[in-house]
This record gives C-alpha cells, structure tokens and sequence, in this order.
C-alpha cells in the first residue's frame, strides 16, 4: 500500500537518499527544505517525478497546504549538522536558525502529524550523549552535554527536540518515534562542508595536507548512508510510541586511522598534520545497536572501506 509522505531537510544529504527511496517504492513523497544547508541539485533528478513534491519552506513557520489531504508519515530530518566553524553551511554560523528548526519546527512537525493522525519520525543526533563517559552509548545513557558551550546550539536544541517529541506522545497520543543518527557518509554530502569525511577526501585527492583535530585518537563510527536510509525506514515501520532507537555503524575507528585508510584508498601523496582540537568535541562515538537489531531486525551491511570508495568516486566525479 502506497503512502503519502512528509520529509523535512529533504534536499540535504541524508533526506535526499531518503526521498529517492520512498519514490522509488511508490510512495508520494512531499519534500521541504529551505535550502539553507540543502541543495537543488541532491534531488534534481526526482523533481520530473510524479509522485514527488519539492516546496522551498522553512518549518519553523507551519506547513499549509490544501493538495494533500491525507499525509500518512513525516521524517523530520531538517537541521543544520555540520560542527565545523569554518564552514558556511555549520551550525556554528546558523546558531539561531539550528536551535529553531530543532524546537519550533519540531513543535509545528509534531501538530502536523496530529493533525493527519500522521506517524512522526524525529531525526536526533548521537551529538545528545555529548562527550560520553561510557561507550558504546546505549539509547538509556543520558549524556554529557554541555548546555551552554557552542555545540550546544545543535545537542541541546535536539535534546530539547527529544522533549517535545516525548511529551506530544504521553500527553497527546502522538504516534512518534525517535531517531539517533550516528556519523553517516556517502555520495551527495555537501562538499563545502567541513565534516571528516568531506574534508579528508577533498584534501587527499588534491594531494594537500590532511588536517587532524586533537591526536587523531579521538574515535568515531561511520555509518554508509543506504544502510542509515534503511534504518531510519525500519525504525518508522517498526518502532512503537516513544520509542528511541539508535542508527549508526558499531565499527569503531580513531580518527587517525581513518585518515590513513582515506590516504591509502585515494593513493594520495598528503601528508598527516594535527590542530589543536574543538571546544567539546566528543572523544568517543560508537553506538549500541542491540536494540535496532533485536527490534528492527537492522544493522548495517556496507563496510567502511566499499562505502569510501563509492564516496570516493562521487568526490572525484564532483571536483
């Protein structure tokens, strides 16, 4: 049975893979983004679809409007995600604009699904557990977050989504899960960007030095995005009121060993050098996905080294 679809940030990098999905299994997908970090260009090749609707809106206003009678899902994905300040699409540089879709657009996503009788998927972060002090990070550990640092405009403007979300489901009978999106990588990431993934390709396949936060001993799981997209699918099917599920790659590596494999993968003559590290930048990130794979029968099938290659190529193709 075919489904009508809401999916906010669905011109961004993960919402995109996850727009072409659900068109491709012939669902009517309805596509906002205000194209602040988002892009045209990610989903160029859905807007001839039928089934497939592309509104430049920013959810922090409420979404309107009288061709959809019934909307039977919404993913809200729209968020700003990327933590480097040197970067123009980082929601260091749109502080207020992160902390309003996260709070307010989650607000309006939440009256929305109520209003359709709608099941509401919110996109949280694994950013949530902050610096972690025990690993991996279980969807019952509550965090070390700093609430007032300057990644807080994004953890707790998802924590505070987390909230909402919570409290539309116990008080309101909202039907509405949550996700924890873990590092995710693959074709169509924003090469302007200053995320790992982004920067370490780019400056490796122009033979430049690759820039290392911290020592490099600092760890992170990388999750390819078909395998997030399929979990993000599973956990909407599957997951029941409140329920919070983790979607990342277990595969933990330090961020040194990384840049050696991206280094090795691209036969790139850089050289490693090391910058003094962020202001509360996680040292540890690895995920406990027991629960998505005992309930969503979910875990991730793409190994480091064949989803880097794919990035790789898109990388190359782009530049």
């Amino acid at each position: 049975m075919t489904k009508t679809i809401l999916v906010t940030g669905g011109a961004g990098f993960i919402g995109s893979h996850l727009c072409e999905k659900l068109v491709n299994r012939g669902d009517t997908v309805i596509c906002l983004d205000n194209l602040i970090t988002g892009s045209q260009k990610n989903i160029a090749h859905l807007l001839g679809r039928k089934t497939f609707f592309f509104f430049n809106h920013d959810v922090v206003k409420p979404f309107k409007s009288n061709k959809f009678r019934k909307i039977d899902e919404i993913y809200h994905l729209a968020s700003p995600a990327d933590p480097n300040k040197n970067s123009s699409f980082s929601y260091l540089n749109h502080p207020f604009e992160t902390m309003q879709v996260n709070t307010i657009g989650t607000w309006n996503m939440c009256e929305l699904a109520l209003k359709h009788k709608a099941k509401l998927s919110f996109a949280s972060t694994s950013e949530v557990y902050g610096d972690p002090q025990v690993s991996p990070q279980s969807e019952g550990y509550r965090g070390n977050v700093s609430p007032t640092g300057p990644r807080s405009v994004y953890d707790e403007a998802k924590r505070f989504g987390e909230t909402i979300v919570s409290t539309f489901v116990r008080e309101k009978g909202l039907n509405a899960i949550i996700t924890r999106i873990f590092n995710t990588y693959g074709p169509r990431m924003n090469i302007a960007e200053g995320r790992a993934v982004v920067n370490f390709i780019k400056q490796a396949l122009s033979n430049k030095p690759i820039t290392i936060y911290g020592n490099g001993k600092q760890t992170r799981s990388f999750c390819y995005v078909d395998d997030q997209v399929e979990g993000q699918i599973l956990a909407m099917r599957k997951g029941g009121p409140g329920e919070i599920f983790n979607i990342g790659n277990d595969d933990e590596r330090t961020i040194l060993e990384f840049a050696k494999l991206i280094k090795r993968l691209t036969n790139s003559k850089s050289k490693i050098v090391f910058q003094d590290l962020p202001i509360d930048d996680p040292h540890q990130r690895r995920p406990d996905i027991s629960k998505a794979k005992k309930n969503l029968n979910w875990e991730p099938k793409i190994s480091l080294e064949e989803g880097l290659k794919v990035t790789i190529k898109y990388f190359k193709d782009y530049l």
